[in-house]
């Protein structure tokens, strides 16, 4: 059975039918995947069984992975584990400090776009999901960014934002990252608007990570970051997926946020594994004299 892009019910996003994950994927299929997500930017694979090695593999086509940072329980490696089952196999305590920090991505955000280089893309496979609630809800910035006036454009085109892991944390809890956990992820600067490298397509690039703009006041940049976010998550511009045992679900973080929503944490199993796409470089950079110049082209 060849392999189908079906579109979602939903303001963007699609369904990949006729692959099999595990089998491999031969080059044909997989450009045909490919121009999916970059035309889609949220593809869904229902009912895919693999391994971690498969999932790696099959990730390692769009490029390389990022490694895990030391706050997750796959610190060095390329899967992230989002999960409320400890090591011995139960579920973790709701007041503990691992229930605390994943509660951080029930914010909207987009992965990595606090490091240096910011993520092209996510893969998240559901190994165990809960019978109702924890679903992820992804909002497009390329719709936010069609529907802005043309002054907001003007405005934003060639500002930079700071992102900041500590700063995004620290709206769970001011002390939930320690110094070594701080220095790992120092803030890095990112263009507010992106384009695809492909076909041009303009996003607004901002979520739970953007701390302030460079070269305007931080308090009020913060609050104009807000609600672009805000902005972003309306309802028009928002699809939301249930999750079946085995979906894997893949999204172009340079088009997109994305959250997990609540479950009955203390009654049901959530085991997510997650592969991440490098980006190709960063979006933007610090000048000597205290501005930022957007890097075009990635």
């Amino acid at each position: 059975m060849p392999v189908a892009i079906k579109p979602l019910d939903a303001p963007f996003g699609a369904e990949v039918r006729g692959l099999e994950i595990a089998a491999g994927v031969s080059d044909a299929d997989f450009a045909v995947v490919e121009e999916a997500f970059e035309r889609y930017s949220v593809l869904v694979f229902p009912g895919q069984d693999v391994t971690d090695a498969q999932q790696i593999a099959f990730s390692e086509r769009f490029g390389p992975l990022e490694r895990t940072i030391s706050a997750n329980s796959g610190v060095g490696s390329a899967i992230a584990v989002i999960s409320n089952v400890g090591a011995d196999g139960a579920i973790i305590p709701l007041d503990g400090w691992r229930a605390k920090y994943n509660s951080g991505n029930e914010m909207w955000h987009t992965d990595s776009s606090f490091k240096r280089v910011p993520a092209k893309a996510s893969l998240l496979s559901g190994r165990e999901t809960p019978p109702e609630g924890a679903d992820t809800e992804f909002a497009s910035m390329r719709l936010a960014y069609a529907d802005l006036d043309a002054a907001d454009r003007a405005w934003l085109e060639g500002k930079v934002a700071i992102h900041d892991f500590a700063y995004s944390r620290g709206l769970v809890a001011p002390d939930l990252l320690n110094e070594k956990q701080r220095q790992e992820t120092p803030p890095v600067p990112q263009a507010l608007i992106r384009r695809n490298p492909k076909h041009g397509a303009p996003a607004l690039y901002v979520g739970a990570h953007a701390r302030c703009i460079v070269g305007e006041p931080e308090a009020a940049s913060r609050e104009r970051l807000m609600a672009l976010t805000a902005f972003t998550a309306r309802p028009g511009r928002v699809y939301r997926h249930k999750w079946r045992p085995k979906d894997i679900v893949m999204w172009d973080n340079r088009a997109c946020l994305h959250r997990g929503t609540t479950w009955d944490k203390a009654a049901h199993r959530r085991v997510m594994h997650r592969t991440t796409v490098a980006g190709a470089g960063p979006s933007a950079s610090l000048t000597a004299d205290g501005g930022a110049v957007v890097h075009p082209g990635v």
